[in-house]
């Protein structure tokens, strides 16, 4: 997961990448490593990312208990990462639209 939100960070950004960092495990020691590295900034988008990523897990969450019940596995993890990525990028794009994750940060915060 590390591995995969680093290149999501490096082809799409920073904010984007910091939705895979969500995973519990890899949040604090990614954010560590990106404030040391890229600033403070940075790592705030990454942590706005996360908090995304984060609704997108409920969401996929409520989803497989659901499906889970009644339906094949399959069926159920398929439609659970299908409404993950629906959530997440759906958080990201109202995120974008309001400015959330802007550059509304001072020099001195990287």
């Amino acid at each position: 997961m590390s591995l995969l939100a680093a290149v999501v960070s490096r082809l799409f950004g920073s904010f984007v990448g910091g939705v895979f960092l969500a995973f519990p495990a890899v949040l604090p020691a990614g954010l560590t490593l990106v404030a040391e590295e890229e600033g403070l900034m940075s790592a705030r988008d990454d942590a706005r990312g996360a908090a995304l990523g984060t609704l997108g897990l409920v969401a996929f969450a409520a989803v497989a208990t659901v499906l889970l019940r009644h339906h094949s596995a399959w069926l159920a993890l398929g439609t659970a990462t299908a409404a993950w990525v629906v959530v997440s990028t759906g958080a990201y794009g109202v995120a974008r639209a309001t400015g959330v994750g802007g550059d509304e940060g001072s020099p001195a915060d990287g």
